[in-house]
């Protein structure tokens, strides 16, 4: 679809915030339309759709707050705990459980750097996550596996969506509950999650293909920040 309207903006209706381009409601491919709560949200997903250049295709990669939005009204509130089950199995393998004991310099910085994230988890959630330097997988316990999810379960929809796309690119449920809870920000989470690429890049230089992949997957995350905070501006 290539961008047919001129003029975009908000306009209130019963239960919230419904995007208008010129005049009438903007319309999903689906045909759906999108019922906004949160004003400033709103707001900021009208944006997207101005920033169109006239005529220019409208592309989904540059839509992050519309897709998470549709993501989390048209999907993920009529049935969340699918969603909230998915999530919570990253707690079986998360990333911050998985270190290594060599090179000694990497070793540390993951322990300075991934352990107070764990410990977190343990005095905010009561869930004591074991942690390895083999290559092998380990079991978590179903007490602390429990708890996490019931931590993910008392997400709304919204944070279930942001939480959708940030545990997948940080491989961490610890990090992406963190940021949901607002104690650590989506860039810090993201920098965390890639501690060891960061760390070979260091000694052995850098690669370009590595790093745009980097550079797309901290966009994601980030942009799943800005929804976040969006959603509680008006709390």
């Amino acid at each position: 679809m290539k961008r047919f309207w001129t003029e975009t903006s908000i306009t209130a209706e019963p239960g919230g915030f419904t995007l208008l381009l010129d005049g009438k409601p903007m319309r999903l491919p689906g045909g759906e339309t999108l019922l906004i709560d949160q004003p400033a949200l709103a707001e900021a997903i009208a944006a997207e759709w101005q920033a169109t250049a006239p005529g220019q295709d409208v592309q989904p990669k540059n839509m992050p707050l519309t897709q998470l939005a549709a993501t989390a009204l048209l999907r993920i509130a009529a049935n969340p705990t699918d969603t909230a089950t998915a999530i919570a199995a990253y707690g079986q393998s998360d990333l911050l459980c998985y270190r290594v004991a060599d090179p000694a310099p990497l070793a540390q910085r993951q322990q300075a750097e991934w352990q107070p994230w764990l410990d977190w988890a343990v005095q905010r959630h009561d869930a004591l996550l074991a942690t390895t330097t083999s290559v092998g997988f380990v079991a978590q316990s179903p007490q602390s596996l429990a708890a996490l999810a019931l931590a993910v379960s008392r997400h709304d929809a919204h944070g279930l969506a942001v939480l959708g796309v940030i545990v997948p690119i940080f491989g961490s449920l610890i990090l992406g509950l963190a940021v949901t809870e607002g104690v650590l920000d989506a860039e810090e989470a993201y920098r965390l999650s890639v501690l060891d690429d960061l760390f070979q890049e260091e000694r052995w230089g850098a690669d370009a293909e590595a790093a745009a992949y980097r550079a797309a997957a901290q966009r994601d995350a980030m942009a799943a920040g800005r929804y976040l905070d969006l959603t509680r501006r008006d709390e």
